[in-house]
């Protein structure tokens, strides 16, 4: 399949383009910071994204949806990396969307994903207990009982948790087994704390105590719950990898336009070869990422059972990618580029988070060889 996005696509692109830089442009974010906003995300930007069509796009029609694909999800998230847009898009309508269409009865589709299509319900996935990403070492624990399942243990960086009115929980339901359930943040026996991210972005650390849930709370089929979560976090590394790209793409631009204009000993700083060949070295790496992020979002689409190594490549390469790209950005930009009136800190700074959501580099890295046979 050729690495380019088709007409639709690059309508969509357009489309998202305009809304990120019209309504949540990198300002947005800064305010949300200083006032220390209590949601950390604009409810009426959120509204007006549903309005356009963004929070349905991995909804299938019969649910209120776009009926579109991960390679349209991605141009949206890569957007959203351009302007660093606070919204809950990448954990409700990618990866809890995600979780849901994969796992989910059909009475808990229809239920849930005109929700998640309309904006009206935010919901997201509680999954990590360690400081690092380790999907396969799961501690919290869902014990049966009579009326259904009793859930103990504790969940870290859970993005918009503290403001999801729905968390997909993955608890060890048996030896082996990894059961999915769905949790109302309201439900007594949840304690939600806030944390405040270096990025400005939400995330929550989440304890269960002696959680009361229903045999309707599960997700899909008791101890079941591995493969489709598996294809879920898939779905979120390569929507997050789309993000570092947005990123480092509009950190190359900005550090590129400083390069035409800042003047040292009487000449434009972008004529000295030494700085034009490290912009020429990072345009490259970027566009090595781009291709990469583009082939592991329609690998998902063509078949995402299949499609590991293309997102474990991607997330590894956008990761490194974007690194690059905010250090040569601060660089260039000499000492105003460590000020936090100027905006590369905060590029910097999201470029850092979102390498460790789902796994950084070095587990991306690790996960591709041992898929490899390493």
């Amino acid at each position: 399949m050729a690495l380019i996005l088709t007409e639709e696509q690059t309508m969509l692109r357009d489309s998202a383009r305009a809304f990120m830089a019209d309504n949540a442009p990198i300002t947005q974010l800064r305010k949300l910071r200083d006032t220390n906003d209590g949601d950390g995300y604009s409810k009426p930007v959120w509204a007006n994204f549903a309005d356009m069509g963004f929070t349905g796009v991995l909804v299938p029609e019969a649910q209120g949806g776009l009926g579109l694909g991960m390679v349209e999800a991605g141009v949206v998230m890569e957007q959203i990396g351009h302007q660093l847009t606070a919204s809950p898009f990448l954990a409700s309508s990618v990866v809890a969307a995600s979780l849901i269409r994969q796992a989910g009865s059909t009475e808990q589709r229809d239920h849930w994903l005109p929700k998640l299509a309309s904006g009206a319900t935010i919901a997201t996935l509680a999954i990590d207990e360690h400081r690092k990403h380790q999907p396969d070492r799961i501690a919290c624990k869902a014990v049966k009982t009579a009326a259904g399942f009793t859930l103990d243990g504790h969940k870290t960086f859970v993005i918009d948790g503290h403001v999801a009115d729905l968390l997909l929980v993955a608890a060890t339901s048996s030896e082996k087994g990894i059961t999915l359930f769905m949790v109302p943040r309201s439900t007594p026996g949840v304690a939600v704390e806030r944390v405040a991210m270096v990025d400005s972005h939400n995330a929550a650390r989440i304890t269960f105590t002696g959680v009361s849930l229903g045999h309707d709370a599960v997700l899909g089929a008791v101890d079941a719950g591995a493969a489709p979560l598996a294809l879920a976090l898939d779905a979120g590394r390569a929507a997050a990898a789309a993000e570092l790209l947005g990123l480092a793409d509009e950190v190359f631009e900005r550090t590129t336009a400083y390069l035409r204009q800042r003047k040292q000993f009487g000449r434009l700083i972008g004529e000295f070869q030494a700085l034009q060949h490290r912009a020429a070295e990072l345009y490259f790496d970027i566009e090595m990422a781009r291709a990469a992020v583009l082939k592991a979002l329609q690998a998902i689409d063509a078949d995402p059972a299949t499609a590991g190594e293309a997102v474990a490549v991607a997330k590894a390469r956008a990761g490194t990618s974007a690194t690059l790209a905010v250090q040569e950005g601060v660089q260039m930009h000499g000492g105003m580029g460590m000020t936090d009136e100027f905006d590369i800190g905060f590029f910097m700074k999201r470029a850092r988070v979102l390498q460790e959501y789902l796994g950084d580099s070095g587990f991306h890295a690790d996960r591709l060889a041992s898929m490899r046979g390493y």
